[in-house]
């Protein structure tokens, strides 16, 4: 679930998601480890929290990390619809799953983001940062923060993933608001709560947005891929393929012949 919420007193903007679901629905489909669980399903918070910004039918926002580290990378998406999707480049992490929580820098190492927004055809946007704060600072010139939190068991069990996006706006007297946002303990507490913490006593929701997996794949469009193959590719390969999605680790069998 999506929520934005508005406090007219402060001019502050605050977008909590939970994509709890969605993100267990994921790493059971791509059979991830925790640690690999657990990164995608904060970067599916990411990106729901950017897709609350998304104004044009069949938007979609997609998020994708590249990383020195041993996760190698990710990528997720989402779309005007609110459904779903991603992977990571790793999906077991022999060194840490479990044995111990890793801190990020071990897990992801150097990291660059590369948010673009689309539409079928059609490039809206596109930005580069380290975080998701530059992001929004850099490319966007907001006065904005997010930050992402979740908690995954040993046998990948999706026990929380949240994100919050904080946004003082341009009318904005006072302290910013977003900048406690990284001070607050956990995520996984009421919305209201959350609110309270942030000192938006006064903050009303001003709409919902149900977030759920899914994808766009389908046997049509596997079939279709072997459309750009010229025949004699066709012919070296076997009567029977098996064509995995990336997105959301889907298998479709499909005769080639």
């Amino acid at each position: 679930m999506r929520e934005e919420w508005y406090d007219p007193l402060n001019k502050v903007a605050v977008t909590i998601v939970d994509v709890k679901d969605a993100a267990q629905e994921l790493a059971k489909a791509h059979l991830s480890g925790p640690t690999a669980a657990k990164y995608l399903a904060e970067a599916l918070a990411g990106a729901a929290l950017l897709g609350a910004e998304m104004s044009e039918k069949d938007e979609s926002v997609s998020v994708q990390m590249k990383c020195s580290g041993p996760l190698g990378g990710l990528n997720v998406e989402c779309t005007s619809e609110g459904t779903l999707r991603g992977y990571t480049e790793k999906k077991i992490l022999d060194d840490f799953d479990g044995v111990r929580v890793p801190k990020d820098k071990e897990v992801l190492g150097d990291v660059q983001l590369q948010i673009t927004r689309t539409v079928p055809g059609r490039i809206l946007s596109q930005g580069i940062s380290r975080s998701f704060d530059g992001y929004l600072a850099g490319s966007l010139q907001r006065k904005a923060c997010i930050k992402l939190e979740a908690s995954v068991s040993d046998d990948v069990e999706i026990l929380g993933a949240k994100g919050v996006m904080v946004e003082d706006m341009p009318d904005h007297v006072g302290e910013l608001v977003s900048c406690k946002l990284s001070k607050l303990k956990s995520l996984n507490v009421s919305s209201r709560r959350l609110l309270d913490e942030l000192g938006l006593k006064g903050a009303e929701l001003k709409k919902t947005t149900e977030l759920k997996f899914a994808c766009r794949c389908s046997p049509e469009r596997a079939v279709a891929m072997l459309g750009a193959l010229s025949d004699v590719e066709k012919a070296s390969l076997p009567e029977k393929l098996d064509i995995t999605c990336h997105m959301c680790g889907r298998i479709f069998t499909i005769k080639t012949r």
